[in-house]
């Protein structure tokens, strides 16, 4: 008879996953948990918000800090299933310091500094979203990443040349700019690095709206370049998309000729 590990029942427990009624439950209460912190976070900013509800706030900061420092505990006690942890001592120090482990010890830690030392450290709660990253220990996200990688390592050139390109149109339509527009504005346009950030927000059509031009020729080019910028700006999305396209017309083929039995692919005949 198989004897019952307590620690891998544990770590089993406290892995993402939905493959489980248990397993479901964990995951699902624990991101919910994460988001709700987060949007505590922001309503805590709003001050009649965190005026009025101060105590429930702080009921809920207490509550979620007991519930990610216990988690914080069992997966390090549980660490030792996993192979590369497998050393009771220096294992669970190597997982401690692993990424995730440490995003889940920042996830907790503003709770507690404040009693060793008098900081606001209330912004550092909402590192508690980056506990979301465990997602990406689900095999649909791992696959997900894994071709957007893919895409990126395979159009990766045509990504260079389009960056390229826009570095190279920022500076024309800059030098362009401050040529044109200092005579008549030197206060706002007073060299070509103030005159880049005029051409950023104007070829992302963001625009703040700090920096515009008022001469009729600057007010003609920054029309051409807007419209550059619209072009110029797609390339690397449109780049993206045709390599994900891709990799998905791929990993459709590979399902197609993949043998029902064991899974493998079948020679194309």
């Amino acid at each position: 008879m198989t004897k019952h590990n307590p620690m891998k029942s544990v770590h089993d427990l406290l892995t993402f996953g939905f493959d489980s009624p248990s397993r479901k439950f964990v995951s699902w209460f624990i991101i919910s948990l994460i988001c709700l912190n987060v949007l505590a976070v922001i309503l805590g900013s709003v001050d009649s918000i965190a005026r009025d509800y101060h105590t429930l706030l702080h009921s809920f900061e207490i509550f979620s800090v007991a519930v990610f420092s216990l988690e914080y505990i069992l997966r390090v006690w549980s660490c030792t299933v996993e192979p590369k942890y497998s050393h009771s001592f220096s294992g669970r120090i190597r997982f401690e310091v692993s990424p995730l482990a440490l995003m889940d010890l920042l996830s907790i830690l503003p709770f507690y500094l404040p009693f060793l030392i008098h900081i606001d450290l209330r912004f550092l709660r909402s590192l508690r979203l980056l506990r979301l990253f465990r997602l990406g220990h689900l095999k649909r996200f791992n696959e997900t990443s894994r071709m957007i990688l893919n895409v990126l390592r395979e159009r990766k050139e045509a990504l260079i040349i389009s960056f390229a390109i826009i570095l190279l149109l920022i500076i024309v339509t800059s030098s362009l700019m401050y040529f044109v527009e200092n005579p008549a504005q030197p206060d706002v346009f007073k060299n070509i690095p103030d005159a880049m950030w005029w051409s950023v927000m104007t070829m992302t059509t963001v625009g703040y709206g700090d920096i515009y031009p008022i001469t009729s020729l600057e007010k003609f080019l920054a029309s051409i370049i807007s419209i550059l910028g619209l072009a110029t700006f797609a390339l690397p999305t449109a780049i993206l998309s045709a390599g994900l396209l891709e990799e998905f017309r791929k990993k459709k083929e590979t399902h197609e000729h993949a043998c029902p039995v064991c899974g493998q692919n079948m020679p194309k005949y």
